[in-house]
């Protein structure tokens, strides 16, 4: 008999085994428990791997884990935004805007959309301008002029119309005249209070709906604050009296106008100023109207508001008499070169009366005006106020 002694079978284990997962415990390759000839089965008995010897893939899934931990963190209301929520896929539904934009998108079932029109298009970046967000606190814009019958009031409402109309926050316009104005008058007067009823209640005031009785609103949203109509008051509106509606105003708005009186050493002048974030100043189109206002800006320069100067933005109104007897475009190239915007007004025949002014119910050309007005005042409105 002749031994042969065989050569002793070995298993390689394949690539495909070298690492294998049994639910979510990771094991090494499996150990060959039996082998026969005729056989292939081969039974696998997963082996832990200690702790700290885990996996490339263990530790991915560890570092995911944190990941989802740090996620779950309380987020701040801020980061809820319309353009993270909304989705984008549904903002390109929308629905053109525009004769032929939107014809096409009819005859098409929706399936073409050509977007807004050029002219749709440069209102909603209008609007954007006007609607622009500004930091916390509410922002004082001053209108002013040393001269009366300018048309100061009227473009005092018509900038607060065409501002509240857009925003969507509170927008309030105070007649800061200290001696009796006519602001309330540019609208649909709801109330005989004034701002001495908000003086007298400053302190008290807390609410928003006890404020707003205070008020008579305008169809845009716009609010106006009257001015003292008791002819019996010795004291005019002064500067505390004007810190003391401010104060109250601060609460529940973020946009506040001041209609100015035609003083502007007065103390409440003053007052005004030093919380403006924005300065309108009015000219009429005559020669001694633009001397005036232009006088107005070096008093500005020369008495500590020079900034403010720079910034503001001149209305030029071409509906107060003579402006046809001149030349306009000098007195604009003027100011050009004295503040950051000018704004023409045109001539309206519904502002011609002193009445109460229907903005909708303007000239195209008035809104326009308006509009174009209260996106450059926005414009300039940057840095918060610092008391």
């Amino acid at each position: 008999m002749i031994d042969v002694t065989l050569p002793e079978q070995t298993h390689e284990i394949p690539e495909h085994e070298q690492a294998v997962s049994i639910g979510e415990s990771p094991v090494q390759a499996g150990k060959v428990l039996e082998t026969h000839l005729n056989t292939t089965s081969v039974e696998l008995i997963p082996v832990l791997i200690p702790e700290g010897q885990n996996s490339g893939a263990h530790k991915a899934r560890g570092k995911a884990n944190k990941s989802e931990a740090k996620s779950l963190a309380p987020e701040p209301t801020e980061l809820l935004t319309s353009d993270r929520v909304l989705d984008r896929r549904a903002k390109k539904k929308l629905k053109p805007e525009g004769v032929w934009q939107e014809l096409v998108y009819f005859l098409s079932a929706h399936l073409i959309n050509l977007g807004d029109s050029q002219k749709v298009k440069e209102r909603k970046q209008l609007d954007a301008r006007i609607a622009r967000k500004f930091d916390t606190g509410t922002r004082f814009i001053a209108v002013l002029s040393r001269k009366g019958g300018v048309g100061k009031t009227t473009i005092s409402t018509l900038l607060g119309m065409a501002l509240a109309e857009v925003r969507d926050d509170n927008v309030i316009a105070i007649d800061a005249n200290p001696d009796r104005g006519t602001l309330a008058e540019r609208i649909v007067k709801r109330t005989s209070a004034t701002v001495r009823d908000v003086v007298e209640k400053a302190k008290k005031m807390d609410s928003f709906s006890e404020f707003s009785g205070l008020v008579s609103r305008d169809e845009t949203r716009l609010d106006v604050l009257s001015s003292d109509s008791n002819p019996k008051i010795s004291e005019p509106f002064g500067a505390e009296d004007f810190e003391s509606v401010a104060a109250v105003i601060s609460k529940f708005y973020s946009l506040a106008l001041a209609d100015c009186g035609t003083g502007i050493v007065l103390s409440v002048m003053q007052s005004v100023l030093k919380r403006a974030d924005a300065l309108v100043i009015i000219s009429g189109g005559s020669l001694d109207e633009a001397r005036l206002a232009s006088e107005t800006l070096t008093w500005l320069e020369t008495n500590g508001y020079s900034e403010l100067a720079r910034n503001s933005v001149v209305a030029l109104n071409t509906a107060t008499p003579a402006t046809n007897l001149v030349n306009i475009d000098e007195i604009e190239t003027h100011f050009k070169s004295r503040v950051r915007s000018i704004v023409r007004m045109p001539y309206d025949p519904q502002l011609a009366t002193g009445a109460v002014i229907n903005f909708r119910q303007l000239r195209p050309l008035t809104i326009a005006s308006a509009r174009m007005l209260a996106a450059a005042v926005a414009d300039g409105i940057h840095a918060p106020h610092e008391d």
